[in-house]
């Protein structure tokens, strides 16, 4: 089946009991059983749930995976992949991550002898010298947060593999409408469902995708001992949300490309970053592995820091919020906001300045987002 035929139907079959044509919220904790361990294949919701075997089914086909693990977010789910190494493991990552991906790594499992290297991955070179022999899990971000690099996951694969590494995909910002890194040669793709998954900004969740099945018995297990898992409601929301993640997607990437150029023309603005471009580093890369730009574009403002938080907070339709991916658009101000845990010196060494502005383009009418932003720009400059 293609793509959008699989989000409408993968692992989602009319209920048995009933024929609702929706998967039922299974809003239970337990389950009864006809003898001590004789059931039905459920006994107790943290471990397994009707409504999350459905999302998890339906996940791992849009990612074209062999096993999906749904968590409650995606930290849970990115600290979840770090469950399985053990002290004394090294991890390769790039340079330009999630804030809160950052601060799982350096404030939590570094604390347990967990040894991190941070390089700028779309340099093979920076990443074949980050590799030491005691490293285990190269961990890639592509398109980046905040930045929009663009990493070649076939590329990284093969670097990683040769040295004995797995690599780990987040793939939030592209999702697999535009991207399937498992077919790349990454081990794991690592998603918060909160974002385009869900995509109506009215759930928190996570999953991890990947093929091999002794590992994902072992991420079953994690899944169940630490508890950290999404509640029936929430995984029947993102299951609402993958219906349409391709025509959502669709719309995304056609309006975050028009504003993209609008943006690179415009005489406020000192600098884009958008893949869909040309004139993008990596766009022949996104032309290899990627069906669009995606819908997150970010910016530099010609101007003073002051000038840059003026205009995030002077739009009416881009909501000044932390997050991304709904169908209503977003802009936030990364140095202060999503990224404010990672070290400033840490952030301009990657090329994160404070001056930055970063927008998730909803589904709106692209010519009235576009007179917001330009409302933005004179507010925040006058004229």
């Amino acid at each position: 089946m293609r793509f959008n035929t699989r989000a409408v139907h993968a692992g989602q079959a009319p209920d048995p009991t009933t024929g609702a044509i929706m998967t039922p919220i299974y809003q239970t904790s337990t389950y009864v059983q006809e003898a001590p361990g004789k059931h039905k294949g459920y006994d107790y919701s943290r471990t397994a749930n009707p409504t999350r075997t459905a999302l998890e089914a339906n996940l791992a086909a849009l990612e074209d995976a062999r096993f999906g693990v749904a968590f409650s977010s995606g930290c849970a789910a990115a600290n979840t992949v770090m469950n399985l190494l053990q002290q004394g493991d090294h991890v390769v990552a790039g340079n330009d991550l999630y804030g809160g991906t950052y601060r799982l790594f350096t404030k939590v499992y570094a604390r347990y002898g967990i040894e991190f290297t941070f390089v700028d991955s779309t340099r093979p070179e920076a990443l074949e010298q980050a590799f030491r022999p005691n490293t285990r899990l190269l961990w890639l971000e592509t398109p980046s947060n905040p930045l929009l690099r663009v990493t070649d996951i076939a590329a990284a694969a093969r670097l990683a593999r040769a040295r004995g590494a797995r690599v780990v995909v987040d793939n939030t910002f592209a999702t697999p409408y535009l991207q399937t890194p498992l077919a790349l040669g990454a081990d794991f793709v690592v998603h918060s469902t909160t974002k385009y998954l869900g995509g109506h900004s009215d759930v928190v969740g996570g999953a991890i995708l990947l093929n091999d099945e002794e590992t994902a018995q072992r991420l079953h297990f994690f899944q169940n001992a630490v508890g950290g898992v999404p509640g029936p409601q929430d995984c029947w929301l993102v299951l609402r949300g993958t219906k349409t993640l391709g025509v959502r997607m669709e719309r995304h990437c056609a309006n975050a490309a028009r504003i993209a150029g609008w943006l690179a023309e415009h005489p406020r603005v000192a600098h884009v970053n958008y893949p869909g471009l040309a004139s993008h580093p990596g766009h022949e890369i996104v032309k290899r592995q990627m069906r669009a730009g995606g819908g997150m574009i970010s910016l530099e403002v010609k101007g003073t820091l002051e000038q840059s938080v003026r205009f995030v907070c002077a739009t009416k339709l881009f909501a000044l919020a932390e997050s991304l991916g709904g169908v209503e658009s977003l802009l936030e101000h990364p140095a202060s906001m999503t990224h404010a845990s990672i070290p400033r010196e840490e952030r301009m060494k990657a090329g994160l300045s404070d001056g930055l502005i970063r927008l998730s383009v909803g589904i709106e009418d692209v010519d009235d987002l576009i007179a917001d932003l330009e409302g933005g720009f004179r507010a925040a400059f006058g004229g």
